[in-house]
């Protein structure tokens, strides 16, 4: 029979510890849970995508208490939907407040996560023992694009009408299935009050409770397998008499303070944005958004929100030209099969689904290759894991023409952001292209390229300086 637990304190904690794991909890995740001693400006963006995440749940909930997700028309003829958020902007008490927080809370999040998982690629964070944790990372980022994507159609502007009309018509290019999908999707032929209905239930109920639980999972994950650190040195392997990691400190008090201090810093930005520059230039907010959507007015140029606008760079690339460079990297790949070492039998299936993969990029249309590199783009970082073959986990211990790479495709993947916001032109288009090539080559060839050049020694221990 298990032992019971024996709980000291006394009053409201006590009787509150006695009939749930509070003690337990605190310590297995806080005063005992011991993280690298070296963490740096990196390690903020973790604790601040939670409180981000608890932002976005509270703020959402306000609002949905005025909102109304009815896409008719109202007696002035403007819909519905648009007019509880111009109610809620000009007649709630600090509705604008509240509004204004939700979406830039929204770029927020999209600005913190990214820069999360730049940590976690320069720093090898992916590597073995965390690859579930990177995993659960990914799927968090996926979902939080699906929420983004389904919460941009609610104020229902001409944007989020006419955003939600492109992207719904890209699943229309499945084979198949793609029109009866996207019908399925939009609830009706065309986007509308089905649409705006689904797409309400899905972002504040569906999608929220999945992030939640993936970022649980996430954490849960974390904390079994220990967090990773600038230099890669897995600190449980040096540990003392009483089994505390050498190189780890408790992370309560230390890095609780040390995340308040990050959070300060996060929300005087936060609160400079939201007070003085809600729309941020019109990437937060866009002009035509405050506009109500009318299916019988296209805006001039259609364009998602920046943080979507690297990926549909890379959807906006594919044309039929494109997708003869697409064989071509694939035969270029069967090549490099061809004079690799792997057995005979691996090269034969490599060759195979070379040569049908060849085939299809010639039955299928240009749209529809240029969804699946939108999409392969997203999920080809949950590969990572076992892309990355480089001895060192840390780009710190990498040669430096490994820096030069990452530092291009911090540069691309700006750009690519940036022409998606513009409309198409052809230099634009070739400069997709260009940078679409070096995305994908960046990972497709990473089991080749980061087992070359000279590597630092890693350190036993961590490297750390009191400061």
């Amino acid at each position: 029979m298990a032992s019971e637990r024996t709980v000291d304190s006394k009053g409201l904690y006590g009787w509150l510890d006695k009939r749930f794991p509070l003690t337990p909890l605190l310590k297995n995740h806080l005063a005992e849970y011991y993280a690298p001693k070296n963490f740096n400006f990196w390690y903020f963006f973790g604790s601040l995508a939670t409180v981000i995440l608890a932002l976005q749940i509270v703020t959402g909930i306000l609002l949905v208490m005025h909102y109304k997700p009815d896409a008719s028309l109202n007696s002035a003829g403007i819909p519905v939907a648009f007019a509880s958020v111009e109610y809620i902007m000009r007649e709630v008490p600090f509705g604008w407040l509240i509004r204004y927080m939700h979406s830039t809370g929204a770029s927020a999040f999209f600005v913190v996560i990214y820069l999360h998982m730049f940590r976690g690629l320069i720093y090898g964070s992916y590597r073995e023992p965390r690859e579930l944790v990177w995993i659960f990372g990914c799927l968090i980022f996926l979902s939080l694009m699906a929420e983004a994507f389904f919460g941009y159609l609610l104020p229902w502007g001409q944007m989020s009408f006419w955003g939600a009309q492109v992207i719904v018509n890209l699943f229309a290019a499945v084979p198949l299935i793609g029109p009866d999908l996207a019908v399925w999707i939009r609830g009706d032929f065309v986007v509308g009050d089905a649409t705006l209905n689904r797409f309400f239930a899905f972002h504040v109920i569906a999608i929220p409770f999945v992030i939640a639980g993936l970022v649980t999972a996430h954490i849960i994950a974390l904390h079994e397998v220990g967090s990773n650190n600038p230099d890669g040195v897995e600190i449980k392997k040096q540990k003392d008499a009483n089994g505390v990691p050498l190189d780890g400190i408790p992370f309560h008090p230390y890095y609780s303070i040390h995340d308040i201090f990050g959070l300060s810093v996060f929300l005087v930005i936060f609160a400079a944005v939201v007070f003085f520059a809600p729309e941020f230039g019109g990437y937060f907010l866009e002009y035509n958004n405050f506009i109500p959507a009318d299916p019988l007015v296209t805006p001039s140029h259609i364009a998602p929100v920046w943080y979507f606008t690297p990926y549909y760079s890379m959807l906006r690339a594919v044309n039929d030209v494109f997708t003869w460079v697409m064989v071509g990297g694939v035969a270029t790949f069967a090549v490099a099969i061809i004079f690799s070492r792997i057995s005979f039998t691996y090269k034969g299936v490599a060759l195979a689904l070379a040569l049908i993969l060849a085939a299809t990029f010639r039955i299928f249309d240009a749209k529809f290759w240029g969804v699946v590199v939108m999409g392969g783009a997203v999920l080809i970082l949950f590969l990572l894991p076992w892309l990355d073959k480089s001895p060192v986990k840390s780009i710190r211990y990498r040669p430096n023409w490994h820096k030069i790479l990452y530092g291009i495709f911090v540069v691309n993947f700006f750009v690519l952001g940036y022409l998606g916001v513009l409309p198409p032109s052809p230099v634009g288009e070739l400069v997709s292209q260009l940078g679409t090539v070096y995305y994908f080559g960046f990972f497709i060839l990473m089991p080749f390229w980061t087992k070359l050049g000279n590597f630092k020694s890693v350190p036993s221990r961590v490297l750390y300086s009191p400061h």
